[in-house]
């Protein structure tokens, strides 16, 4: 794909001796939102983590803006434009709002630089600025992790699972923040929620048993009730 921002070329990733990924491929085209579906355990955070080079593929190839990243490390992979939003937040609980999102500079000033949008974007952390983490709400926890990964300059940014376990309201306000943000960077997503991953995204990519198993555009995928019901359980 030329305009292809990230492709996955036919990935197999191993944790240990499991082999999660037994080819997994993924073209994200420049620009929107791409979201990768599947059932709990399908290999989803661990396509993530293997774009990253958290956890290296031993077969296949990663190619960001056109470069491999084959056997790189993953901060020198992150800092050719890649931020991370992991699951479950991963925020420094014991650091305030304004530490962690000070630690997320890959040079100086790039918060000073940024701090408009993400108060633009989340207007709940400049209230909170100086409170740590741990007195966050759950939905403020997700609101500092993806606000994390915009302090630099990301061209790609990878968020896993940001509604999980948030109230339908600030579902809401987190869905358009992602819309937002994806105006200044690609996003590739992996969400449970297949309502709210319809809502996001133009295209897909399912996953399944650790394997691509189909791909496309979205608004084919809401019509497509037997694919739905096959792959993602959903009614």
């Amino acid at each position: 794909m030329p305009d292809a921002i990230l492709e996955v070329q036919e990935v197999h990733t191993f944790i240990g001796q499991f082999h999660i990924l037994q080819g997994v491929s993924v073209s994200v085209p420049r620009g929107g939102i791409v979201v990768l579906l599947g059932r709990n355990g399908a290999g989803k955070t661990t396509t993530l983590k293997t774009i990253l080079g958290l956890l290296p593929p031993r077969q296949g190839q990663v190619i960001f803006d056109g470069q491999s990243v084959q056997g790189r490390r993953s901060f020198d992979i992150a800092a050719l434009g890649i931020g991370f939003v992991p699951e479950h937040r991963a925020i420094f609980r014991s650091l305030s709002v304004a530490e962690n999102l000070k630690i997320a500079e890959r040079a100086r000033g790039d918060l000073d630089r940024k701090a408009d949008f993400i108060f633009g974007l989340f207007p709940d952390l400049k209230r909170l600025y100086r409170l740590p983490g741990n007195h966050l709400s759950g939905g403020q926890q997700q609101m500092l992790a993806v606000a994390r990964a915009l302090v630099p300059d990301n061209r790609l940014l990878l968020i896993d699972e940001p509604s999980e376990g948030l109230a339908p309201i600030i579902i809401e306000q987190m869905m358009h923040a992602i819309r937002q943000l994806s105006a200044e960077s690609t996003v590739l997503l992996v969400e449970q929620n297949f309502v709210v991953a319809s809502q996001l995204a133009e295209s897909y990519v399912i996953i399944e048993e650790g394997r691509s198993v189909q791909a496309g555009l979205m608004a084919d995928l809401v019509v497509d009730r037997e694919t739905i019901q096959r792959y993602l359980g959903a009614a």
